[in-house]
């Protein structure tokens, strides 16, 4: 796991939950808890300060770090995602949008990882389609200043929704992505008798996993996807296994908490 993502994932995770802050030794202990270096953790918090995710914050008398108003904005989503329970309901409308990055290389690649998060897939040149408009949008796509325009509606009735679907995200590949991670969570320790310790590393080391599909699956609805989707039984799978571990992770993260607030 990059410093950066164990870092993103304990704030987005856990410290939600607790103030979205936390002493930097508990940081530098929680990130080590998953095998990431303190010079790698401490490098990755640097940056996330300079990105404008992370802010230095002391309290009473403890140095820490907190996220900022939009790294809490964007982490809360992320977190809503990870942990839905299925697709949102979908009334039948696509989202295009059309984003024109002016030529830019490297703003093009920015938009494809920023439009990709967002649960949206390419659709011609400079085109992106979602079934549903993100919230997000905006205000990921303002710093990237780039000029865009979008469109709310259906098919015509002779186009094929699932056809379009199939054109625009390569199921066959996404579906063997989730059967992967299936096979991983089949050869995970049972979580009864995990040690707070080791019940927050598995945990850790799930939620990562399930949140690398933020990037790659756009949450199709049902009426688009083939049937028998691996997607929607790989999701319950997850929930189960993190709700299970969930307890004892708890329990670990408030053990460092405390001990690193002394």
């Amino acid at each position: 796991m990059h410093a950066r993502s164990a870092v993103v994932d304990l704030f987005g995770d856990h410290l939600r939950r607790r103030g979205w802050w936390a002493p930097v030794s508990a940081v530098l202990a929680l990130t080590g808890t998953v095998d990431v270096a303190g010079p790698a953790t401490r490098t990755a918090i640097s940056r996330l300060v300079a990105q404008g995710w992370l802010e230095a914050h002391s309290e009473e008398g403890v140095r820490g770090y907190a996220a900022t108003p939009r790294a809490r904005h964007r982490w809360e989503r992320a977190h809503d995602r990870v942990y839905a329970p299925g697709p949102p309901a979908w009334d039948g409308r696509w989202h295009l949008v059309h984003v024109d990055s002016g030529g830019d290389r490297r703003r093009r690649e920015q938009v494809a990882r920023t439009m990709t998060y967002l649960g949206y897939g390419r659709w011609g040149s400079g085109g992106w389609v979602s079934p549903r408009p993100s919230p997000e949008l905006e205000p990921s796509l303002e710093p990237l200043e780039v000029g865009w325009v979008a469109v709310h509606g259906r098919l015509e009735p002779a186009q094929d929704a699932a056809g379009l679907a199939a054109r625009v995200w390569d199921l066959d590949a996404l579906a063997g992505e989730h059967r992967r991670f299936e096979q991983a969570l089949d050869a995970s320790p049972a979580v009864a008798g995990l040690g707070p310790q080791v019940a927050y590393r598995e945990r850790t080391v799930l939620v990562h996993a399930w949140r690398r599909f933020l990037f790659q699956d756009p949450d199709l609805p049902p009426e688009v996807l083939p049937r028998d989707w691996p997607g929607h039984r790989a999701r319950r799978h997850f929930l189960d296994r993190a709700a299970a571990l969930a307890p004892a992770a708890d329990r670990y993260v408030d053990d460092v908490l405390a001990e690193t607030r002394r």
